[in-house]
């Protein structure tokens, strides 16, 4: 049992919870609001907290003269891992509940149970600031719930105080439904609020030695590798070196200076201060020795990756003129195509908030307009791009919410206005474009459009549920007609990889004999789950 939280606590509740959240991943992940298969926020968890781990994978013992205390430097590594790691709405939220919890103790001499709950209630307002329009039902009422709960507890007990914050996180998400439609309709509770009840059950574990019922054993889904491509910079040096580092600001000035000698592409980010700092580091040299070798010179390097170019099959993207570069996320190989025929770099589906932003500063543009194609991405694109800004990078993310409006931005692009006119331009274009997703219904739900059962097809128009049907291609064809029964002159189709052959040239067909004016423009998206996605402008 502890009666504070010191360094040794707060990497035990890093590696429980991830061990917890990795045992629940599956569960989480099936809290979908409407029966599609594709729910990742259990996922999104488990890899936004990988990376925090990561983070904390170091001696703790030597630290540095900055003024902090042991347990506020392992909780600032811990937020720094997770904001790098952050993907999804959750992720991001998460790094955003560490965060406050990092600087609402790191100055503290002891952790008791009144500056626990004083932290949660900094966490809960940085959570609340990382999101633009905050919506109850979510992870965000939930942690606000254990932040009021654990100031009701009125102690310096921090057993007392953790279970009182479990006990009110739990309560509010048994809620969530009451909060959200949608949540009710589908039978579930909010999924991102199921992680963090997760997240601080393992802290209570931690702090009070008491374990709690195993759960039933999931299988962790399994997240393909990215593949990785040369960025920008001369073909005359072979690898990749990426690493994180712990070293002061002048360190790292020197570290410029060797690395800048042996290779190019280099870009070091972090945070600068008067001692020590967590760097991410990225070179491209032939020298790969030299380079990490470098790092251990400089301060203390982990997460070192190394890429041979040679070993990797996807082309460079290709650059963009008057200094600017839009990156784009997708998912399926032929979306990704349209998008690099359209001059994007293209990011993996579900990229972490690093992930984007070495793509954003892989580019070399100044000036960089993201699409993020999804509303679980837009937050760590947001985030991104606030990152891109210390480092100089001008970004802009257009909010577009499915592939076939990142395709009407791009087609507006044009670099001989200014940089804002074009960003307002693409927003515009992407927002008269409306969009709908055909798919089949995994489990038994109700929604806004009726009960459904597994193996229905349903039409999903800008998110929500408008068509329920027992065959793929009468309801491709159905939701068309609902769409251009509204107006529009062209539809964009774009079939998914279990798309049955011929699904397109059908409804095309069926577009030119019932809308004779309406211009069609299908293309193989390969996009998993969703046998169509349908845009009209």
């Amino acid at each position: 049992m502890l009666d504070t939280l010191d360094a040794a606590a707060v990497r035990r509740w890093c590696a429980s919870g991830l061990a917890a959240l990795q045992r629940h991943q599956g569960e989480i992940d099936d809290l979908n609001v409407y029966p599609v298969p594709d729910g990742d926020t259990g996922t999104n968890l488990v890899l936004t907290l990988t990376s925090a781990q990561q983070a904390l994978a170091m001696d703790l013992e030597t630290l540095p003269e900055d003024g902090h205390t042991p347990h506020g430097h392992a909780l600032r590594l811990m937020a720094r891992g997770a904001l790098l790691g952050a993907r999804g709405n959750s992720g991001v939220i998460l790094s955003q509940i560490l965060r406050g919890f990092a600087e609402a103790l790191a100055p503290a001499p002891a952790v008791r149970g009144r500056q626990f709950a004083a932290a949660l209630g900094l966490a809960t307002t940085a959570a609340y600031a990382a999101v633009a329009q905050p919506v109850e039902g979510t992870l965000l009422s939930v942690v606000a719930a254990a932040a009021r709960a654990a100031e009701q507890a009125d102690s310096d007990d921090l057993r007392a105080v953790t279970r009182a914050a479990a006990a009110g996180a739990a309560g509010a998400l048994a809620r969530t439904p009451e909060q959200l439609p949608a949540l009710a309709r589908a039978g579930v509770v909010d999924a991102g609020g199921r992680g963090l009840c997760v997240l601080l059950d393992a802290l209570v574990e931690v702090v009070t030695g008491e374990s709690p019922r195993p759960p039933a054993p999931t299988s962790p889904a399994v997240r393909p590798p990215a593949t990785a491509v040369r960025e920008t910079g001369s073909s005359a040096y072979a690898y990749e070196v990426q690493y994180l580092l712990d070293a002061t600001d002048e360190a790292v000035v020197r570290l410029r200076a060797e690395l800048g000698a042996l290779g190019d592409s280099l870009v070091i980010v972090g945070d600068a201060g008067p001692a020590i700092g967590t760097w991410n580091v990225h070179v491209h040299v032939n020298d790969v020795g030299a380079a990490i070798e470098a790092g251990v010179v400089a301060g203390r390097p982990h997460r070192i990756t190394v890429t041979r170019f040679a070993d990797q099959a996807a082309s460079p993207p290709t650059p963009l003129a008057d200094g600017r570069a839009a990156v784009v996320v997708a998912t399926g190989a032929g979306i990704a195509e349209l998008f690099r025929a359209e001059g994007a770099t293209v990011v993996p589906a579900n990229p972490s908030t690093g992930e984007l932003l070495d793509t954003i500063r892989a580019t070399g543009a100044a000036r960089v307009v993201v699409l993020p194609n999804d509303p679980n991405t837009q937050s760590v694109a947001s985030t991104a791009a606030r990152e891109a800004h210390r480092l100089g990078v001008k970004v802009s993310v257009v909010p577009t919410r499915s592939p076939v409006q990142a395709l009407a931005a791009l087609a507006v692009r044009d670099p001989s206005r200014r940089f804002e006119d074009d960003v307002i331009a693409m927003a515009e274009a992407a927002g008269a474009c409306r969009y709908a997703e055909v798919c089949h219904a995994g489990k038994e739900a109700l929604t806004v459009a009726g009960p459904c059962r597994p193996g229905d097809v349903l039409a999903l128009v800008e998110g929500e549920v408008h068509l329920i049907g027992a065959e793929l291609l009468d309801t491709c064809t159905a939701v068309v007609d609902r769409m251009l029964g509204g107006g529009g002159e062209l539809v964009t189709l774009l079939c998914g990889a279990d798309a049955p052959d011929g699904l397109a040239d059908r409804v095309r067909e069926h577009v030119e004999r019932s809308w004779p004016f309406v211009e069609v423009q299908a293309y193989e998206g390969g996009q998993p789950h969703y046998p169509l996605l349908v845009g009209v402008e």
